[in-house]
Parts: structure tokens; sequence; C-alpha cells
């Protein structure tokens, strides 16, 4: 089964938060690898550093949580995949004009939901309520965390 997390669960299962334990716990029941996209990779990154920008984590912290992903990339646990970004901000369009006034679905939310479903994702895992509403409105079947 091709799981896909949002950058929420990746920040959670590395970074100490108030979702972490259910993070941890998640990940014991998935069959890796899981998807990891440049969108991950660039969003995962940026919300370490806000985490130091708001003083919840140090910059120690931050450089341990991005090395543990870093090991976790090398080790297999994550599949990277690069789907098309014309195929992507195509479905992306494609979930906004169909969703986005009733769900209030923002941007980042909805090009992950769009990557899922490009690259065939089975369960998308998400502790967010309007991408995880988004998602099982795209037909896709959710893990909440």
């Amino acid at each position: 089964m091709n799981h896909y997390p949002d950058t929420g669960f990746l920040c959670s299962l590395y970074s100490n938060d108030a979702n972490s334990q259910q993070a941890i716990a998640e990940i014991q029941r998935i069959i890796l690898p899981m998807s990891f996209t440049w969108l991950h990779h660039l969003e995962f990154r940026n919300a370490m550093r806000l985490r130091v920008f708001r003083k919840e984590i140090t910059p120690k912290q931050r450089d341990a949580s991005l090395n543990l992903m870093r090991a976790d990339l090398a080790g297999g646990v994550f599949q990277p995949i690069s789907p098309a970004l014309d195929a992507v901000t195509i479905e992306a369009e494609r979930l906004s004009a169909m969703h986005v006034e009733k769900l209030g679905t923002r941007s980042l939310d909805i090009l992950h939901v769009a990557m899922a479903i490009i690259v065939g994702t089975d369960v998308f895992i998400t502790s967010d309520k309007r991408q995880a509403s988004l998602a099982k409105a795209a037909g896709l079947k959710v893990r909440s965390f």
C-alpha cells in the first residue's frame, strides 16, 4: 500500500510536538516506504526553520530533525518520487476549482493532495482537517493522526 504523508505528519514524526506520539504510533502501522516528493523536502525543511524562528526548537534540534530525515531517506523509509510538475499543477487546479469554495483548503495542502493523486497514493496521512476533507473528496483513503 502506498502512503503519502503530509508535512505535518513528518514534522510530528521528526520533531517533538503535541501530535508526535500519534505520528509514531501511525508509522508503526504503515508498510514502508512512504512517498516523498520535492514538496515534502521543501516544506519539511522550511517548517523546521519556522519552529526555530518561533522558539519551539533550537537550531541544534532542527539539525537533529533534518539529519534523522536524511538518514531515513537513505535507509528506505521513504521512496523519493518526482511527479511531473505540469501534471501536479493541472490536478491542483482541478481540485481547487472543485472543492476550495466549500472546504477552504490552502494552496500547499492542495498541492500535497494533487501530488498524492498523481503518484498513485492509496492512503493519505494528515492531521489537518481541511486537507483530510479535500483528500477524501478527491477519493483518497485518509488516515488521521
